[in-house]
C-alpha cells in the first residue's frame, strides 16, 4: 500500500474518468536512470544518523533556495523525483536545491504492525475523521520534526536564510510538513501540505505558543475531493483550525482527484514556488 503520488486507494475510482494525471512508479524509475539532473544521495543531519540518506538534486545555478519535500506512507523520496525532474530540466527552478528525505521503515498499525517506510505510525486509513485524531503517534511525530528541523539547520548552516526554505509533503509528509513548518524556531519562505491533515491538532496550539516566527508565512493546502484515504473533510478542518489561529493558509480543492497528485495540483505548488523563491541571481544577457 503506497500512499504516494500514483496511489490511488479506490478501485471503482480508476473507472472513472480522470481530471489530473497521476503519476507513476515506473515514470520515477525513468527519471532515476536516464534524467539529465543526477540526483545525489546526501548523508542525514548528524542528530539523526540512523535515518536513510534524502535523494538531492542540486540547484544548477548558485545555490539560493532549498525546498524540503516529504512523502507518503510506504512511499520513498523517489517517488517526488519525476515533479523535480520535470522542473529542472526546464530550468524553472535554477537556484533551488531540492531535498526528498526517504523515512525509515516503522511497524504500522493500520497494516497490522508491517514494517514500511512512515514518518510516523498511523492508528487506521478506513477514512473516519476521528481515527486519524485519535491515538496519534506523538513520539514519532516529534522525532520526525526534529529530524525535519535539522534538514532545516543543516541548509541554514550552508548559507541559505530560512525565508529562503520551503517545506512541504503529500499525505503523512504533508502532515509532517504543517507540524514542522510552523513550530518552526525560524521563519521560513512558505510551507506546502498536499492530501493532508494537521496531527495533535488537539495540541497544535501549546505547540507553537512558544514560537510565532510562522503565523504570516505563506502557507498552501491542496486535497482532491474524492480523497477515501485521508479524507477532504479532515483537510478542511486542518484548515479551519489554521484559520482560526491567525496563519496565512490558502485550501485548493481538485474535483474527482483521489488520493493523488495532479498536474493542476503541481502547476499550483509551482507557482507558489516561483512566487515564494524568487531567483536573485542577474541572468546573463548572452
Amino acid at each position: 500500500m503506497i500512499l504516494g503520488p500514483n496511489y490511488s486507494h479506490s478501485a471503482s475510482f480508476a473507472r472513472k474518468p480522470f481530471y489530473c494525471f497521476i503519476f507513476s512508479t515506473l515514470l520515477a524509475a525513468f527519471y532515476l536512470s536516464f534524467c539529465s539532473a543526477e540526483p545525489i544521495i546526501a548523508d542525514p543531519p548528524t542528530k539523526m544518523a540512523s535515518m536513510a540518506r534524502p535523494l538531492l538534486f542540486n540547484a544548477s545555478a548558485k545555490h539560493t533556495a532549498t525546498v524540503i519535500f516529504l512523502h507518503g506512507l510506504g512511499d520513498t523520496g523517489a517517488g517526488w523525483a519525476p515533479a523535480v525532474e520535470g522542473w529542472v530540466r526546464t530550468k524553472k527552478f535554477d537556484e533551488v536545491k531540492w531535498v526528498l528525505p526517504n523515512a525509515p521503515a516503522v511497524p504500522i498499525t493500520a497494516a497490522g504492525g508491517m514494517p514500511m517506510p512512515g514518518w510516523f505510525d498511523i492508528n487506521a486509513l478506513n477514512g473516519r475523521i476521528d481515527d486519524f485524531r485519535n491515538n496519534q503517534d506523538e513520539p514519532g511525530l516529534l522525532k520526525t520534526r526534529d529530524y525535519v528541523n535539522g534538514l532545516i539547520q543543516d541548509e541554514i548552516d550552508a548559507g541559505i536564510p530560512a525565508n529562503r526554505i520551503i517545506v512541504g509533503g503529500f499525505s503523512q509528509g504533508g502532515a509532517m510538513a504543517l507540524l514542522t513548518g510552523l513550530t518552526a524556531k525560524v521563519k521560513l519562505g512558505g510551507v506546502v501540505g498536499l492530501s493532508c491533515w494537521l496531527p495533535i491538532d488537539k495540541r497544535f496550539e501549546a505547540l507553537v505558543k512558544d514560537s510565532h516566527n510562522n503565523n504570516d508565512t505563506p502557507v498552501l493546502m491542496a486535497h482532491g475531493t474524492a480523497d477515501t484515504v485521508v479524507p477532504e473533510a479532515l483537510g478542511d478542518l486542518s484548515y479551519e483550525v489554521l484559520k482560526k489561529m491567525d496563519f496565512s493558509v490558502t485550501m485548493k480543492k481538485y474535483p474527482g482527484m483521489a488520493h493523488a497528485a495532479c498536474q493542476e495540483e503541481m502547476n499550483e505548488v509551482e507557482r507558489f514556488v516561483q512566487a515564494r523563491l524568487p531567483p536573485q541571481e542577474k541572468k546573463s544577457e548572452l
